[in-house]
């Protein structure tokens, strides 16, 4: 296995397990039986068996000609339509895939997700006069951000290429019979690939979702499958403390009840910062619904333990950890000897950096227990596409039974519509104008 879970430092005893024992069972049961609230969702649950394969070779045709077609993809979509490619990325290139030229794929960047004119101009002089090509994701075609994105990005495909050519540079990646950008795709004559309906955003990382994008990229999608699959089987298993997706569920159960209402997931590689940012997006929209669920943030450390480590140290006594630990760097650096010795860091010389990090997570993992935090510690054997796949379904498989467990649909998001219908009225969208009157009234009070 890739994965461990160690729960020893969570702070409850053997019995407190025995106790939600059979609230975990049901919820896990719920689930497998697709008899739970949101079942039309679970297509991910058996995604490594189901698959489309040739959807999924058209995937690896398509990256191969990106790579020769292009040095840059721009990745347009927000939530769940880049969250898990940025992560997958960066898990297995690090956060200098971009730059190091490794020979595994073409620069991937990421538009759509935000509303900064600033961000898409920075992006489009990176760019430069370099051949790019677009992979635009967005079920409906409509969504604000990734659709403002793409008439920029789509336009100046255009310009530098003709519409023929941007036709060849341009992949969609939508519903499979409707929506604006199905009939676009169609009308124009990109190459399409499917957003299945039976995979919300959130888990359809491993669908043509972020599998294009981290393909073209130079991950190995073949090996993000096996992951996955393997994962798939080995959380099948119904007994509970054989099971480290159920037993990270019923971990997180118990820290609710025990009022904690924030979990951390710390990381100790810079390379997992932005799977701390998919990480957010799934437990988050899965279970912050009707007054519950754990509030998740993400850190990276060392770096956050000069920040917001004194809060977890010596503040409120409301959040727990869960550590990522990787055992193996993808790379090694050791610390040179200094005959002046200045720094007083000669202890330390002839030390790999990841021996100075691994004695850093041990020492924090006892302060912070020591003052009153407990730690979940989850550990890798390394960072590589084939883990990637795994971590992706134990989070997952684990999340599902966590939001059966509370009580919730973990495969809506209800919430998520406020804010728009709010923004569609202020900017005079049809259909909203009479509401951008009142709002503005409100607004001038706030001011």
């Amino acid at each position: 296995m890739s994965i461990k879970l160690n729960i020893q430092n969570a702070s409850f005893r053997d019995y407190e397990l025995e106790y939600v024992r059979p609230l975990v069972e049901t919820a896990s049961m719920l689930l497998s039986e697709r008899t739970g609230q949101g079942h039309e969702m679970l297509g991910w649950l058996d995604l490594p068996h189901t698959y489309d394969r040739e959807e999924f070779a058209r995937i690896k045709a398509a990256a191969k000609r990106i790579q020769t077609q292009s040095q840059v993809l721009v990745s347009i979509g927000i939530g769940g339509s880049y969250l898990g490619a940025r992560a997958g990325l960066e898990f297995t290139k690090g956060p200098f895939g971009n730059q190091l030229h490794t020979g595994r794929g073409v620069e991937v960047y990421f538009a759509g997700n935000n509303l900064s004119s600033s961000y898409v101009a920075d992006l489009l002089d990176i760019i430069g006069d370099r051949d790019f090509s677009v992979n635009v994701i967005s079920k409906s075609g409509t969504t604000t951000e990734p659709a403002a994105a793409f008439r920029i990005f789509k336009a100046k495909l255009e310009e530098r290429y003709g519409k023929e050519g941007a036709r060849e540079r341009i992949y969609a990646t939508t519903d499979k019979a409707k929506g604006a950008l199905r009939g676009l795709a169609k009308a124009e004559g990109y190459e399409t690939f499917v957003v299945p309906d039976d995979i919300g955003g959130r888990f359809s990382c491993l669908s043509a979702v972020g599998l294009l994008p981290m393909a073209a990229g130079g991950m190995d999608i073949d090996q993000v499958m096996m992951g996955c699959l393997d994962a798939c089987e080995r959380y099948q298993n119904p007994e509970l403390l054989q099971n480290d997706s159920m037993l990270y569920a019923a971990a997180r159960f118990l820290m609710l009840m025990k009022g904690k209402k924030v979990e951390i997931l710390a990381s100790y590689e810079p390379a997992l910062v932005q799977f701390g940012e998919w990480y957010k997006q799934l437990m988050a929209e899965s279970e912050g619904k009707e007054g519950k669920g754990l509030f998740p943030v993400s850190a990276s450390f060392t770096t956050d333990l000069h920040s917001i480590g004194q809060f977890i140290q010596d503040g409120s006594r409301t959040l727990f950890e869960t550590v990522l630990w990787v055992e193996r760097a993808r790379r090694e650096i050791t610390v040179p000897a200094d005959p002046g010795n200045v720094d007083g860091l000669d202890f330390a010389a002839g030390m790999t950096l990841q021996t100075m990090n691994e004695k850093a997570m041990k020492g924090t993992l006892l302060a912070h227990v020591d003052g009153g935090a407990p730690n979940l510690v989850i550990t890798l054997n390394e960072l590589s596409d084939y883990t990637f796949g795994e971590l992706v379904y134990f989070f997952w498989k684990s999340l599902a039974v966590s939001g059966y467990m509370i009580g919730v649909n973990p495969f809506d998001q209800p919430g998520v519509e406020a804010y728009k219908k709010n923004m569609f009225a202020l900017l005079g969208k049809l259909g909203h104008e009479g509401a951008r009157e009142a709002l503005e009234k409100r607004l001038e009070s706030l001011n």
